[in-house]
């Protein structure tokens, strides 16, 4: 779980996280362009160790069509943090 946790501290990752929710399936060049959009101005290395260390954490998968990778969004880690402390009786 410390792997979610450090691959949600950097705000690189949070805007690709940000982008695949928007638009699920991008591939490298389209996530270099959302982010440029965000305001962040990434060389493509730098966005595709962004994306290791979000698909290590599990928060992307990966798969292939030809020569191309497409990167999805999986909210399950997400799920299961929110799970782990469930809000006590009485709490709005």
């Amino acid at each position: 779980m410390g792997d979610i946790y450090r691959a949600l501290a950097d705000p690189t990752r949070r805007a690709l996280l940000d982008a695949l929710a928007a638009t699920d399936g991008q591939t490298l060049f389209a996530l270099c362009g959302a982010l440029l959009e965000r305001g962040f101005s990434p060389t493509r290395q730098a966005v595709s160790q962004h994306l290791a260390v979000l698909e290590d954490a599990g928060l992307v998968t990966v798969r292939r069509q030809g020569r191309y990778k497409f990167h999805d969004i999986d909210t399950r880690p997400l799920r299961e943090i929110a799970q782990r402390w469930p809000e006590p009786p009485g709490a709005t």
